[in-house]
């Protein structure tokens, strides 16, 4: 059984619960972001593609949230900064891409353009592709936006209305990527597309494999299982220094009106049995990202909340900051 005791992490709990994130901030002067150096990976949203609350939801993790909206509660969406090369891309393209576009703008004062320099999909499941949309004729009109995409997932955008529709006039460019083929941003950022086994009903399912100057991040927002993956999410988890990693479903007792069968993900509960033979040092590196709106993880001082942290692993949230 797991240890939901560990008397190390308190503090840190508590410092989430009550002051957030310390390397992270809702607003950062134009003279700060102006003398910062390097790689930086900013998380712009966590939550899954429904977002929260989620629609139809008269439960009572949302009841009171469409009376009071959360702005925290963002779809999963990370933003890579390279500042001496004054670049910028999104990693996903959700619903909340106005808002999140506008933030990681914010951040990049030495850019005039308000569209990134490139966004890279990992799927064709709606929060992680449908905010393309906003790149039309009738919302932002770019100029041939570079859209990083597999095949199958370029092959879906060109042929399936209405993103054929943003090919068409321009305001997308695709990209055609490979998994395990490394992708050069700058001379100190690169991206790289690993498979990962999902439902993929329109496109492949990928993650992400980042590696700036210093460090090396895994982005999988989505997975059915860990054991289903040809690869071993311990080695991989050993050869990273950040994980940002699938974490829709705390347990079976959130989904009991639908069968999991039809929406598998790691319970958060079996990827800590499954992690718990990590050192302390390694379940650092693990952030779990991707919560479903019924998740409990989305509670600053819930039990199973508390229960994460106390094992030594940590919770992504929105505004955190990782300097690569």
């Amino acid at each position: 059984m797991l240890n939901y005791i560990y008397p190390k992490y308190l503090f840190y709990a508590l410092s989430l619960l009550f002051f957030g994130c310390s390397n992270s901030t809702n607003s950062e002067s134009k003279s700060n972001a102006d003398n910062k150096q390097g790689v930086e990976l900013v998380i712009l949203g966590t939550l899954q593609d429904a977002g929260s609350p989620q629609i139809g939801c008269k439960k009572n993790c949302c009841k009171n949230l469409f009376l009071k909206p959360d702005s925290t509660r963002k779809v999963v969406c990370l933003g890579l900064i390279d500042y001496d090369n004054k670049n910028k891309w999104l990693i996903e393209a959700t619903p909340d891409i106005a808002s999140q576009l506008h933030h990681l703008n914010a951040l990049c004062p030495f850019s005039e353009s308000e569209t990134p320099d490139g966004i890279f999909i990992t799927h064709a499941h709606i929060g992680h592709y449908s905010g393309l949309m906003y790149l039309g004729k009738e919302a932002m009109n770019s100029d041939k936006a570079l859209v990083y995409a597999m095949p199958r997932m370029a092959d879906f955008l060109k042929e399936n209305g209405p993103w054929s529709q943003l090919v068409k006039n321009g305001n997308i460019k695709l990209s055609s990527i490979n998994a395990d083929l490394e992708i050069k941003l700058s001379n100190s950022l690169s991206i790289k597309a690993i498979m990962v086994p999902h439902r993929d009903e329109f496109s492949e399912t990928v993650g992400f494999k980042i590696t700036g100057p210093n460090k090396k991040v895994l982005f999988i927002p989505d997975i059915d299982k860990w054991q289903k993956w040809e690869k071993s999410i311990i080695n991989e988890i050993k050869e990273c220094d950040y994980a940002f990693i699938d974490a829709t479903f705390f347990d079976k007792e959130e989904i009991n009106n639908r069968n999991i069968a039809e929406i598998p993900h790691p319970f958060v509960i079996e990827s800590m049995e499954l992690f718990k033979g990590l050192t302390a040092k390694e379940k650092e590196k693990i952030n779990f990202i991707h919560f479903n709106h019924t998740n409990p993880l989305l509670i600053g001082n819930h039990e199973k909340t508390k229960a994460v942290i106390n094992n030594g692993f940590r919770l992504s949230r929105i505004n955190q900051k990782f300097k690569l």
